[in-house]
């Protein structure tokens, strides 16, 4: 058996892990990475494998950075099968002609400037996708390829997430590969707690995200109770709050946050604009999946329609979105791209940084060269649309909504797999990386290997 590392190596995005097995090549996620244009592109563009070589691709989960370059591997030829849950299929679905319509969109940019570039993939090659993606139920076992089986299991980190194990039987003995995904936490609104495979036997490898593993979160309480305060503050000076949000997880979060704090009359009755198509049909695929979502809580099991909040608004034209600018506080406005770098969001902040009336929010993991993260720096000037903007707005953040698992989290995670895995590999991180190769070889892993960019392992 051989494993190799061909994204979120050394860094987030881009996830992509190939494992090789009796002549087999199974694919774990493909990735999207994202960052500066001329070094994401570079990265894209270099394919590690043969894609008529490939026997299978595993999904963990929907988001870009680990789904993104399926149309790119389509396009490429490649026609197997794409085993994910249902959910993950159906925010695929939404979520690719995205990627795809954004991708040509870059490309005509930079054309319009005399940078003659193609698209990454198109929307219609994203498209071609779910023709291939075939749903597994969690915690059953499926064949992938003669001697290895493939079992979901519930990560916790968005709706649809998975945890990965291939069972391998090979020369007469049983060799598993636990591959964790991202990793969520406990306690999240909506979804369910993370449940790790517990196993009979110690992995022979785990391949695991250490995007928080050397930090902790604060509570979800206290990002709920600041969240309050906020709104309950710029509601009183007539202030807008825009809060940058990743179409899928995070939106419905906030959506679901600000529903629940309405519900029990600690926030005024605001109005609420999602202001993303995206996120508007991500909360639609939600809707369809009410069997994930965690029945433990009271808001799940009483409303029927748990997105369905008071005063909430969902723009999908340009003109709704542009009405917005000329709309007198208060209001939250919670529109992509998340880290700021694109969409909706740059045209409220150049209309609205201006203000001291206004707040932006930041809720989720902000790239070190985001616009995004400058704000959360406190700069007070930031370039949008090649205009230099003056940021007068209020800037707070609220790290308590992260849906990745944080030192705690991760740590419970490696225990609830039983025995300590035989090796592990740390990925999907960066600041994190060391911290996890601690916490696992605290927690009893022999060998902990921190993987470069296209290394490989023998197992």
């Amino acid at each position: 058996m051989r494993v190799s590392f061909h994204g979120a190596a050394g860094e987030v995005t881009g996830s992509m892990h190939l494992v090789e097995v009796a002549n087999k090549r199974i694919l774990l996620d493909c990735g999207l990475f994202q960052g500066r244009r001329e070094d994401a592109r570079r990265k894209n563009v270099d394919w590690p494998t043969d894609c008529d070589a490939l026997d299978a691709v595993v999904l963990s989960h929907a988001h870009i950075d680990h789904a993104g370059r399926l149309p790119l591997l389509v396009r490429k030829g490649y026609r197997g099968p794409i085993y994910c849950t249902s959910a993950t299929r159906d925010l695929s679905a939404v979520m690719l002609p995205d990627s795809g319509h954004i991708q040509e969109s870059d490309a005509l940019f930079l054309k319009k400037r005399g940078v003659d570039i193609e698209p990454l993939y198109t929307a219609a090659d994203a498209g071609h996708v779910a023709e291939l993606m075939r749903p597994l139920p969690y915690e059953e076992m499926h064949e992938l390829v003669p001697g290895v089986t493939v079992s979901f299991h519930e990560a916790g980190h968005i709706l649809g997430s998975a945890s990965v194990v291939l069972t391998i039987d090979a020369a007469g003995r049983t060799r598993r590969i636990v591959f964790s995904g991202d990793v969520g936490r406990n306690g999240l609104p909506i979804i369910k707690d993370p449940a790790p495979p517990a196993l009979p036997e110690p992995a022979d490898a785990l391949i695991v995200e250490s995007t928080y593993a050397g930090r902790v979160h604060e509570s979800l309480q206290e990002s709920s109770d600041l969240m309050a305060k906020y709104v309950n503050a710029v509601a009183s000076r007539g202030g807008k709050i825009f809060i940058p949000a990743f179409a899928v997880g995070r939106t419905q979060e906030i959506l679901y946050e600000l529903h629940r704090l309405a519900r029990d009359s600690r926030i005024p009755d605001v109005p609420i604009y999602v202001d993303s198509p995206l996120a508007v049909n991500a909360t639609d695929a939600f809707r369809k999946h009410t069997e994930d979502f965690d029945r433990r809580e009271s808001l799940v099991r009483d409303r029927r329609d748990i997105f369905a909040v008071p005063n909430a608004h969902y723009v999908r034209s340009v003109e709704e979105s542009k009405a917005l600018n000329t709309m007198h506080g208060p209001a939250v406005i919670i529109a992509a791209s998340g880290m700021a770098e694109s969409g909706r969001i740059l045209h409220h902040l150049r209309n609205g940084l201006g203000s001291h009336r206004n707040l932006v929010l930041i809720v989720g993991w902000q790239g070190s060269n985001t616009l995004g993260n400058r704000l959360r720096e406190g700069a007070r000037e930031v370039r949008i649309f090649g205009e230099e903007v003056a940021v007068r707005a209020e800037v707070q953040t609220l790290a308590g909504y992260s849906a990745h698992g944080d030192k705690n989290d991760l740590g419970a995670w490696v225990k609830g797999l039983g025995p300590a895995p035989r090796r592990a590999f740390a990925v999907h991180g960066e600041a994190g990386l060391q911290p996890m190769a601690a916490l696992l070889k605290d927690a009893g892993v022999p060998d902990v290997a921190i993987p470069e960019l296209h290394q490989a392992f023998e197992l």
